[in-house]
């Protein structure tokens, strides 16, 4: 093996036609990368740019590359000298030089959209999320009046696994929040009662502000986080692994085994979720009014049946059930529409919960709207 012999430049100013350089040794990449040959040959080359009458004498190289020919491509402004000499393995690289040309770097074209564009391309977008969460709608519609015609072959272990991860494992965290809502709205509320004189109606306030609205609304928010992530993306592992292809190869359907199940363990779950959340918001509230304001237990048990009457638990228990389901096809939704990438995925999951909290809280609004004057004595 040959060792490579460092590029080297020679000028003769003092010959018979004119001055002239001398290229030797290896102009190759690995060669001009060793030490300080390329700072080298780039300041001589750039001190002989600009003088047209030098002859150029290529024939000595040992060997040449095409970054080599570059090298001397740009030295010449990109045209041959008028005296060159070259060796026949050498004149192949200039010629492929002179037929590419000068390189020609095209600039990104800057996307000039005004708001009018923008807002008809989110626009779109949005009629094109709405369609294809509606088709998922009248799927799981389809795949339920499946199920009721043949309980028997229905998903049943999917819908027990997913009502133990989405509601089984969410009562630690629920409890956590509801407990701490409940003694901070507990506490908030009987410093202003007191300064009415209003100190027995904080159990009306508690109550019907805990079950009629927030225990539900907390109880959707902590499940489209922890469970809608999770469920948007399994979804999207299964679609970059190609599991959802090999199942419809398979001739299983997604709807009934993968998004019904999750929309009947919501349903189920949430309601139970929704009154584990009102009861620990309910102990907050006494722990904190007994310390606040001395009321005792006894009487903020006695008081709670008549303060809230039964149509707001009813209402609750709608709420949790809609919430559930609304989570877990908001969830389904984008996690169908992930792409086999990793990128898609985390962006997926992300928009998957924040649209979902957003559903929630607008299906919230639209429940305060339509029982505007139910459950209040």
């Amino acid at each position: 093996m040959s060792i490579a012999q460092e590029p080297t430049l020679t000028l003769s100013p003092g010959a018979a036609a004119g001055p002239s350089v001398t290229a030797g040794g290896t102009w190759q990449v690995h060669a001009l990368a060793q030490g300080s040959a390329m700072k080298t040959i780039t300041h001589l080359l750039k001190s002989l740019k600009g003088n047209p009458n030098l002859a150029w004498d290529l024939s000595a190289i040992d060997s040449m590359d095409h970054i080599g020919a570059q090298v001397f491509w740009n030295a010449w402004g990109r045209k041959r000298p008028k005296s060159l000499r070259l060796a026949p393995a050498q004149e192949e690289f200039f010629r492929r030089l002179e037929t590419v040309g000068p390189l020609e770097v095209q600039r990104p074209r800057k996307q000039r959209l005004n708001s009018v564009m923008v807002l008809g391309f989110a626009t779109l977008t949005f009629f094109e999320h709405l369609r294809g969460f509606v088709t998922l709608v009248g799927q799981v519609t389809q795949d339920s009046w499946r199920f009721l015609r043949n309980p028997m072959r229905g998903p049943w272990r999917e819908i027990s696994a997913n009502i133990f991860h989405a509601g089984f494992q969410a009562l630690g965290i629920t409890a956590l929040v509801g407990f701490l809502i409940g003694v901070v709205l507990s506490y908030l509320s009987a410093q202003q009662l007191r300064a009415f004189g209003g100190d027995v109606f904080l159990v009306n306030l508690l109550g019907m502000s805990v079950i009629r609205e927030l225990g539900p609304l907390l109880a959707a928010i902590l499940v489209a986080g922890r469970s809608g992530s999770s469920i948007t993306a399994q979804l999207g592992v299964m679609r970059v692994t190609e599991e959802l292809d090999a199942m419809l190869v398979m001739g299983i359907s997604h709807g009934f085994r993968l998004i019904l199940p999750k929309v009947m363990a919501l349903a189920i779950s949430m309601p139970l979720l929704v009154i584990w959340t009102d009861v620990m918001a309910l102990i907050g509230g006494m722990v904190s009014a007994k310390i606040e304001l001395n009321l005792s237990s006894q009487y903020f048990l006695l008081k709670l049946p008549a303060a809230v009457p039964l149509a707001n638990y009813l209402i609750g228990l709608l709420k949790g059930t809609v919430f559930g389901m609304l989570i877990a096809l908001v969830s389904c939704h984008f996690g169908l529409r992930i792409k086999p990438n990793t990128e898609s995925l985390g962006r997926g999951t992300t928009t998957s919960v924040v649209t979902a909290i957003t559903v929630v809280i607008l299906a919230d609004a639209v429940f305060a709207i339509v029982f505007n004057g139910v459950g209040f004595s």
